[in-house]
């Protein structure tokens, strides 16, 4: 038996999971670490945090497993996307903590390149919507931040990097610089049609060439796990965004099929094929994977702020001791007593792309209780993937039938049940939700020659499906009511 091992490095974990050539998992191993928040809005991670704990998953994984390492074909790394980190390129000395997706500290560099004209050159260019999501501008208030950073990066002296980019350098021998396009395609700084990082951007931002990472296909191998970690050199050979992977492990190779993940954000995912789709919708155009220098695209809705709403619950009201209990909680009412839960704690996403607004629970009365706003929290996942769903249909004319899913909260069955009432709309949810991972192992294996194409269409499977079961007057009456608590919750932070 041959096994892959991936790397899902998350935005509050650090995950390994260990594969057989079925597509089946054997072993896992996560461990959180921690955040930061040095102001309002900003959000951070020590370097070192994110590399020793991934290292440490591995380690773990691979002993849980009783796998011999010889055994180990390949490494396949997923990651979270936009997280924007800055070293030496010598010393692999990170110069700054890594600023993370969700910090809003760019958002007046955002402003400034719209107010120059720039939003829809960047629009048609990159597929993305100007924010303070994506990696460009925090690399940008890097470089303007930390004393001679540009003139070192101009001299070739300094690396950018996403997340992927990070770990293959550190966890490789002999340090790649090097990204895939699904990652590059999450800057701002890169060209999706003519897959370049593009030069009317870089100056834009005042970004010197020098300091990017070559781009390579989504499936290859990049290097070589540094013999240190396991004892043995085995190919890394697959870098991919955590979304992407997600998109491929589930199977999703044809135009029309979709996924959303629920993890820390919710990000729904419809593969379009060889040919990008611009949206009207205010959705994201990004490349879904590159194999064989072949691009496919996708288009993409996020969601800031999905599962890290339990966690606020949990760890910081105290209405809940686990996550696994706001299942229960949410279940122990008939109703959510009219009180709706905006989770726009750093803004909302798509579609509605509002940096400045914030969290807001309304409809409260003195009989809500407990269960309401625990209720009201799980709920307001479902009602923001029904926002994004909703545009998606319009953009690519499609109907959705099926809805795949994954993350760590799809295995909360209210919340699937729910998402299928509210969307009208079938979820699968498969057997092994870690298809952030699976996908990663597939890219990986596919690479090294354990899989080929058509071994990859039969590697998931099985699970749960959720059929809706909701009359259309009360789902319509929901989703006008969750509309409106979206409106109060918009522009509150000053801009």
């Amino acid at each position: 038996m041959k096994y892959i091992a991936a790397l899902d490095q998350g935005t509050t974990s650090s995950r390994a999971v260990i594969f057989d050539e079925t597509g089946a998992p054997v072993a896992s191993h996560g461990i959180e670490f921690t955040q930061f928040y040095p102001k309002p809005g900003w959000v951070e991670h020590r370097p070192e945090d994110i590399l020793q704990s991934q290292v440490e998953a591995l380690r773990l994984a691979v002993e849980k497993s009783g796998v011999r390492v010889r055994d180990i074909e390949a490494v396949g790394i997923t990651n979270q996307r936009e997280t924007t980190l800055l070293w030496e390129r010598d010393t692999l000395k990170p110069l700054y903590n890594a600023i993370v997706w969700q910090c809003r500290r760019t958002a007046p560099l955002i402003e400034r390149l719209k107010r120059d004209g720039l939003g829809n050159i960047l629009r048609d260019r990159t597929g993305l919507i100007p924010d303070a999501y994506f990696s460009g501008t925090k690399l940008q208030w890097l470089l303007d931040a930390i004393p001679d950073a540009r003139e070192r990066a101009a001299r070739g002296e300094l690396c950018f990097g996403t997340v992927d980019t990070f770990l293959a350098s550190r966890l490789c021998a002999g340090h790649p610089h090097v990204t895939d396009v699904t990652n590059a395609a999450r800057t701002m700084l890169y060209n999706i049609h003519e897959r370049k990082w593009d030069d009317v951007l870089l100056r834009a931002m005042d970004i010197p060439a020098p300091v990017l990472p070559e781009v390579v296909d989504t499936s290859c191998v990049v290097g070589v796990l540094d013999k240190r970690i396991l004892g043995r050199e085995i190919p890394v050979a697959a870098l991919v965004g955590d979304q992407q992977s997600a998109l491929f492990g589930h199977g999703c190779f044809a135009p029309g099929m979709s996924k959303n993940t629920y993890g820390t954000g919710c990000f729904l995912l419809m593969n379009t094929g060889a040919h990008p789709v611009k949206s009207v919708s205010n959705l994201i155009t990004t490349i879904a994977w590159q194999l064989d220098g072949q691009p496919r695209y996708a288009l993409e809705g996020s969601v800031f702020v999905a599962g890290a709403v339990v966690k606020w619950l949990r760890d910081e009201m105290g209405l809940i001791a686990t996550a696994a209990e706001s299942e229960s909680v949410a279940a122990s009412i008939a109703d959510n007593g009219n009180v709706y839960f905006v989770p726009a704690f750093t803004g909302l996403g798509a579609p509605h792309w509002d940096m400045y607004s914030r969290g807001t629970i309304v409809g409260l009365t003195r009989g809500t209780g407990r269960a309401h706003i625990v209720r009201a929290a799980l709920e307001s996942i479902a009602y923001q993937a029904a926002d994004v769903l909703e545009a998606m249909s319009r953009d690519s004319s499609t109907r959705l039938n099926v809805l795949h899913v994954d993350g760590g909260a799809s295995a909360n069955d209210f919340l699937m049940q729910f998402q299928a009432d509210i969307l009208g709309t079938r979820v699968q949810r498969p057997a092994v939700i870690e298809s952030t991972a699976l996908g990663a192992a597939m890219l990986a294996g596919r690479a090294v020659g354990l899989w080929t194409d058509a071994d990859l269409r039969g590697l998931s499977k099985g699970g749960r499906e959720f059929a809706p079961n909701m009359d259309e007057a009360t789902r319509r009456h929901l989703l006008r009511q969750w509309r409106r608590a979206v409106e109060k919750s918009s522009g509150w932070e000053e801009a």
